[in-house]
């Protein structure tokens, strides 16, 4: 098989296995990340176990984010089995703990249809490109200890511009639990976008793309930088083959995914909000200033276990598949 061609089944190969096995992290963190601040003294707490509004009101709706415009006695809740119940999770398992008693266990792969659709493509073209800038744009251009962290942020900046419509879609997906009024299906979703989009313009299909960008950018050359820097710490010790390259990737990928946690943060607020119509305090560090003056300074670092726990293996699934299946297509047909 030519190179480019078993570069191309590998970098597809592992950005499917990633998908399918990372998704209910992607879930228990946007979840985290968008729930409302433990105290919230507007939204007086209901008695257990009871509807958090009167029958006659408006329907209960899961509160976004503490940006989201209020809605009068609003409270967070959610629909499980027919009941509707205070919805509040303390932590990662908690999370899918609570996940899985309302919404069953394939609650915790909400929107992976969506993710497979944008992962696939997006991590297949930026898998390519990243190894096209590497080995061959770049090196000409650069010092060679720069190239890694220059080729993945340009490789990272390319892509996340073009997927960013259909990560927003992903984001609402994921971020909303079922309830009998709003099924909040692909569908349902989909409609909410194309209202949006009527009203606010096609630039509404970008929203959150800076402080993905914040987040993305950064992460990926910091990434690569690590990743080459660990390779070749490994080689020096005669290490070679997929399994440095799995353990380089979930190294480098968690000291990158620590470090920009608070943008990933900033960016899934945003493309909450943006489903419920909101505009204020949209750009990146004002929005970061009101979370830390409203909610601490730990907000900003709201879901980095279940971050942490997909990115150090998901990291690592995908460098593995991308190098080890490349080279054993390319090997086979020589």
């Amino acid at each position: 098989m030519e190179p480019f061609h078993a570069k191309l089944v590998a970098a597809a190969t592992g950005s499917t296995v990633t998908a399918l096995t990372m998704t209910p992290f992607d879930v228990v963190k946007t979840r985290l990340q968008t729930q409302p601040p433990a105290s919230q003294s507007m939204f007086p707490m209901p008695p257990p176990n009871t509807c958090c509004q009167p029958s006659t009101s408006i329907p209960c709706v899961r509160r976004m984010s503490s940006l989201a415009p209020p809605l009068e006695g609003e409270i967070v809740c959610v629909w499980d089995h027919g009941i509707m119940r205070r919805e509040r999770v303390t932590g990662f398992l908690d999370a899918i703990r609570h996940v899985m008693r309302a919404e069953g266990i394939l609650g915790l792969w909400k929107g992976a249809g969506t993710t497979l659709v944008i992962g696939v493509p997006s991590s297949t073209c930026y898998m390519l490109t990243y190894d096209h800038l590497l080995n061959v744009t770049l090196p000409p251009l650069l010092p060679p200890t720069i190239v890694p962290l220059c080729a993945g942020m340009l490789a990272r900046s390319s892509i996340s511009s073009i997927m960013s419509p259909l990560e927003l879609i992903r984001t609402n997906l994921q971020s909303t639990p079922l309830s009998p009024d709003n099924p909040h299906t692909l569908r349902s979703v989909l409609t909410s976008v194309r209202g949006f989009t009527r009203a606010h313009g096609p630039s509404y299909l970008w929203r959150g793309l800076a402080p993905t960008l914040w987040r993305d950018v950064p992460f990926s050359g910091l990434y690569w930088a690590g990743y080459e820097m660990w390779k070749k710490a490994f080689a020096r010790q005669g290490l070679s083959g997929p399994q440095v390259a799995f353990v380089s990737g979930a190294i480098s990928g968690t000291t990158a995914a620590l470090l920009t946690s608070p943008f990933d943060v900033m960016k899934t607020r945003r493309q909450a909000v943006a489903m419920h119509g909101h505009s204020t305090k949209s750009a990146t560090f004002p929005l970061m200033l009101h979370i830390i003056r409203t909610e601490g300074v730990f907000a900003l670092y709201a879901g980095i276990m279940p971050r942490i726990a997909k990115i150090a293996p998901a990291c690592g699934i995908m460098i593995g598949c991308f190098e080890g299946i490349g080279k054993f297509l390319a090997k086979e047909e020589s």
